[in-house]
Protein backbone atom coordinates (compact mmCIF):
# COMPACT_ATOMS: atom_id res chain seq x y z
CA UNK A 1 0.00 0.00 0.00
CA UNK A 2 1.21 3.25 -0.63
CA UNK A 3 0.43 6.10 1.73
CA UNK A 4 0.03 9.94 0.92
CA UNK A 5 2.54 11.88 1.98
CA UNK A 6 2.73 15.54 2.16
CA UNK A 7 6.04 17.39 1.56
CA UNK A 8 6.52 20.85 3.26
CA UNK A 9 10.34 21.57 2.50
CA UNK A 10 12.25 25.03 3.67
CA UNK A 11 11.98 27.90 1.49
CA UNK A 12 16.08 27.41 1.90
CA UNK A 13 18.46 24.50 2.31
CA UNK A 14 18.81 23.30 5.42
CA UNK A 15 21.89 22.03 6.72
CA UNK A 16 22.79 18.45 5.69
CA UNK A 17 22.84 17.15 9.07
CA UNK A 18 19.72 18.48 10.01
CA UNK A 19 17.26 15.67 8.93
CA UNK A 20 13.42 16.25 7.85
CA UNK A 21 10.47 15.71 10.70
CA UNK A 22 7.87 13.19 9.36
CA UNK A 23 4.61 13.44 11.53
CA UNK A 24 2.10 10.82 12.28
CA UNK A 25 -1.27 11.37 13.00
CA UNK A 26 -3.99 9.47 14.88
CA UNK A 27 -6.99 7.74 14.61
CA UNK A 28 -10.06 8.87 12.93
CA UNK A 29 -7.81 12.48 11.75
CA UNK A 30 -5.57 12.65 9.42
CA UNK A 31 -2.67 14.86 8.72
CA UNK A 32 -4.81 18.16 7.65
CA UNK A 33 -6.92 18.31 10.85
CA UNK A 34 -4.09 17.00 13.10
CA UNK A 35 -0.88 19.21 11.67
CA UNK A 36 -1.04 21.01 8.84
CA UNK A 37 -4.62 23.14 9.89
CA UNK A 38 -3.07 23.82 13.53
CA UNK A 39 0.48 25.82 13.21
CA UNK A 40 3.15 22.48 13.43
CA UNK A 41 4.29 22.61 10.05
CA UNK A 42 4.77 26.41 10.69
CA UNK A 43 6.47 25.83 13.85
CA UNK A 44 8.74 23.42 12.56
CA UNK A 45 9.71 25.46 9.86
CA UNK A 46 10.43 28.16 12.06
CA UNK A 47 13.09 25.72 13.91
CA UNK A 48 14.80 25.13 10.79
CA UNK A 49 13.01 22.08 9.75
CA UNK A 50 11.48 20.22 6.58
CA UNK A 51 8.56 18.25 7.26
CA UNK A 52 6.61 15.57 5.57
CA UNK A 53 3.25 14.37 6.65
CA UNK A 54 1.90 10.92 6.41
CA UNK A 55 -1.65 9.99 6.49
CA UNK A 56 -2.78 6.90 7.70
CA UNK A 57 -3.81 3.77 5.61
CA UNK A 58 -7.85 4.72 5.25
CA UNK A 59 -7.27 8.81 6.44
CA UNK A 60 -6.88 11.21 4.55
CA UNK A 61 -5.73 10.92 1.27
CA UNK A 62 -3.97 7.52 1.61
CA UNK A 63 -5.69 4.50 0.06
CA UNK A 64 -8.70 3.14 1.06
CA UNK A 65 -8.74 -0.31 3.14
CA UNK A 66 -10.38 -2.87 1.13
CA UNK A 67 -9.22 -6.40 2.81
CA UNK A 68 -8.54 -7.26 6.44
CA UNK A 69 -4.97 -8.34 6.19
CA UNK A 70 -4.32 -4.20 5.02
CA UNK A 71 -5.64 -3.38 8.29
CA UNK A 72 -3.25 -4.96 10.65
CA UNK A 73 -0.35 -3.70 12.25
CA UNK A 74 2.25 -5.72 10.77
CA UNK A 75 1.06 -4.17 7.15
CA UNK A 76 0.77 -0.63 8.66
CA UNK A 77 3.93 -0.46 9.44
CA UNK A 78 5.20 -1.88 6.56
CA UNK A 79 3.69 0.99 4.68
CA UNK A 80 4.86 3.77 6.86
CA UNK A 81 8.53 2.02 6.84
CA UNK A 82 8.38 2.01 3.28
CA UNK A 83 7.36 6.03 3.22
CA UNK A 84 9.95 6.88 5.79
CA UNK A 85 12.20 5.19 4.16
CA UNK A 86 11.71 6.93 0.64
CA UNK A 87 11.09 10.08 2.33
CA UNK A 88 14.76 9.99 4.24
CA UNK A 89 16.47 9.07 1.55
CA UNK A 90 20.08 8.38 2.15
CA UNK A 91 19.94 10.42 5.29
CA UNK A 92 18.05 10.40 8.22
CA UNK A 93 14.99 11.16 9.54
CA UNK A 94 13.07 12.02 13.03
CA UNK A 95 9.64 11.33 13.16
CA UNK A 96 6.56 12.76 15.45
CA UNK A 97 3.64 10.18 15.97
CA UNK A 98 0.65 11.61 18.11
CA UNK A 99 -1.88 9.17 19.65
CA UNK A 100 -2.37 5.99 17.17
CA UNK A 101 0.17 7.63 14.93
CA UNK A 102 2.34 7.67 18.36
CA UNK A 103 1.61 3.84 19.36
CA UNK A 104 2.77 2.59 15.46
CA UNK A 105 6.15 4.93 15.59
CA UNK A 106 6.96 2.94 18.97
CA UNK A 107 8.06 0.25 16.88
CA UNK A 108 9.22 2.07 13.65
CA UNK A 109 12.66 2.46 14.59
CA UNK A 110 13.40 -1.46 14.86
CA UNK A 111 12.21 -1.66 11.10
CA UNK A 112 13.40 1.36 9.73
CA UNK A 113 17.25 2.33 10.92
CA UNK A 114 17.45 5.50 9.44
CA UNK A 115 15.19 7.21 12.33
CA UNK A 116 17.32 9.36 14.48
CA UNK A 117 14.63 10.51 17.25
CA UNK A 118 11.00 10.04 18.02
CA UNK A 119 8.88 12.66 19.53
CA UNK A 120 5.39 10.24 20.81
CA UNK A 121 3.00 12.46 21.98
CA UNK A 122 -0.59 10.85 23.55
CA UNK A 123 0.09 7.15 23.44
CA UNK A 124 -1.44 4.73 25.45
CA UNK A 125 0.13 2.04 27.09
CA UNK A 126 -2.15 -0.36 26.39
CA UNK A 127 -4.41 -1.83 23.68
CA UNK A 128 -7.38 0.68 23.19
CA UNK A 129 -8.76 -1.46 19.93
CA UNK A 130 -8.70 -5.15 22.25
CA UNK A 131 -11.57 -4.05 24.03
CA UNK A 132 -13.86 -3.28 21.30
CA UNK A 133 -15.84 -6.00 19.52
CA UNK A 134 -16.30 -6.02 15.98
CA UNK A 135 -19.70 -7.31 15.94
CA UNK A 136 -20.75 -4.35 18.50
CA UNK A 137 -19.20 -1.61 16.63
CA UNK A 138 -21.24 -3.09 13.33
CA UNK A 139 -24.33 -2.34 15.24
CA UNK A 140 -23.74 0.61 16.81
CA UNK A 141 -22.88 2.00 13.14
CA UNK A 142 -26.69 0.56 12.77
CA UNK A 143 -28.45 2.43 14.70
CA UNK A 144 -28.41 0.22 17.84
CA UNK A 145 -26.91 1.71 21.54
CA UNK A 146 -24.15 -0.32 22.16
CA UNK A 147 -23.25 -1.43 26.12
CA UNK A 148 -20.04 -0.41 26.41
CA UNK A 149 -19.27 2.83 25.89
CA UNK A 150 -15.73 2.87 24.15
CA UNK A 151 -17.82 0.99 21.05
CA UNK A 152 -20.46 3.88 20.96
CA UNK A 153 -17.05 6.42 21.19
CA UNK A 154 -15.35 4.41 18.77
CA UNK A 155 -18.56 4.15 16.46
CA UNK A 156 -19.15 8.50 16.51
CA UNK A 157 -15.69 8.93 15.88
CA UNK A 158 -15.38 6.87 12.88
CA UNK A 159 -18.83 7.90 11.18
CA UNK A 160 -18.36 11.40 11.54
CA UNK A 161 -18.03 13.55 8.45
CA UNK A 162 -15.14 13.10 5.70
CA UNK A 163 -14.06 9.68 7.45
CA UNK A 164 -14.02 6.32 5.42
CA UNK A 165 -16.10 4.61 7.95
CA UNK A 166 -15.56 1.03 6.45
CA UNK A 167 -11.60 1.48 6.24
CA UNK A 168 -11.90 2.69 9.49
CA UNK A 169 -14.13 -0.09 10.90
CA UNK A 170 -11.50 -2.97 9.44
CA UNK A 171 -8.71 -1.21 11.23
CA UNK A 172 -10.11 -1.30 14.37
CA UNK A 173 -9.71 -5.49 14.77
CA UNK A 174 -7.24 -5.24 12.55
CA UNK A 175 -4.76 -3.30 15.27
CA UNK A 176 -6.40 -5.58 18.04
CA UNK A 177 -4.84 -8.76 16.52
CA UNK A 178 -1.54 -7.57 16.73
CA UNK A 179 -2.10 -5.66 19.78
CA UNK A 180 0.53 -3.02 21.11
CA UNK A 181 3.36 -4.96 23.45
CA UNK A 182 5.48 -2.21 24.35
CA UNK A 183 8.48 -4.38 25.30
CA UNK A 184 9.03 -6.16 22.25
CA UNK A 185 10.12 -3.58 20.28
CA UNK A 186 10.81 -0.68 22.75
CA UNK A 187 13.27 2.18 21.08
CA UNK A 188 16.61 1.80 21.06
CA UNK A 189 16.99 5.81 19.65
CA UNK A 190 16.43 9.43 21.79
CA UNK A 191 12.60 9.58 22.38
CA UNK A 192 10.60 12.10 24.14
CA UNK A 193 6.92 11.06 25.74
CA UNK A 194 4.29 13.61 26.05
CA UNK A 195 0.94 13.20 27.51
CA UNK A 196 -1.89 15.65 28.35
CA UNK A 197 -2.07 16.25 32.15
CA UNK A 198 -5.88 16.17 31.87
CA UNK A 199 -5.72 13.30 29.27
CA UNK A 200 -7.46 9.68 30.85
CA UNK A 201 -6.84 7.95 27.71
CA UNK A 202 -2.62 8.01 28.38
CA UNK A 203 -3.40 7.55 32.00
CA UNK A 204 -0.05 5.24 32.97
CA UNK A 205 1.90 6.29 30.02
CA UNK A 206 4.49 7.13 32.10
CA UNK A 207 5.27 3.77 32.66
CA UNK A 208 6.60 3.33 29.30
CA UNK A 209 9.49 5.19 30.30
CA UNK A 210 10.77 2.51 31.96
CA UNK A 211 10.97 0.13 28.10
CA UNK A 212 13.04 3.04 26.73
CA UNK A 213 16.75 2.76 26.24
CA UNK A 214 16.86 6.85 26.48
CA UNK A 215 13.69 8.35 26.97
CA UNK A 216 12.32 11.18 28.35
CA UNK A 217 8.87 11.76 29.93
CA UNK A 218 6.93 15.47 29.63
CA UNK A 219 3.04 16.50 31.09
CA UNK A 220 1.74 19.43 28.47
CA UNK A 221 -2.01 21.30 29.48
CA UNK A 222 -5.17 19.48 27.77
CA UNK A 223 -6.72 16.63 27.44
CA UNK A 224 -6.20 13.71 24.56
CA UNK A 225 -6.79 16.87 21.66
CA UNK A 226 -5.92 19.76 23.35
CA UNK A 227 -2.52 18.29 24.33
CA UNK A 228 -1.21 18.09 20.60
CA UNK A 229 -2.43 21.76 20.36
CA UNK A 230 -0.98 23.04 22.98
CA UNK A 231 2.36 25.59 22.82
CA UNK A 232 3.56 23.60 25.30
CA UNK A 233 3.93 20.22 23.21
CA UNK A 234 5.27 22.27 20.28
CA UNK A 235 8.40 23.94 22.20
CA UNK A 236 9.17 20.62 23.96
CA UNK A 237 9.36 18.42 20.43
CA UNK A 238 11.24 20.99 18.79
CA UNK A 239 13.67 21.57 21.56
CA UNK A 240 13.81 18.03 21.99
CA UNK A 241 14.76 17.16 18.30
CA UNK A 242 17.49 20.16 18.05
CA UNK A 243 19.21 18.70 20.70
Amino acid sequence: MTLAVHHFPLDHAAPAAVPPVALLHGFASSSEDDFLATGWVAALHAAGRSVVAIDLPGHGESPAISAPSAATTGAVLDALSTALSAAAGAGTIDVLGYSLGGRLAWDLPARTPQIRRLVLGGVSPSEPFAAVDAAELAAALGGETPANPLVGMMAGMISAPGRDTASLARLIPGLATEPFTPAAAAPRIPTLLVTGGDDPMTAGSDALLAELAAGSFTTVPGDHRGALDSPEFRSAAVEFLAS
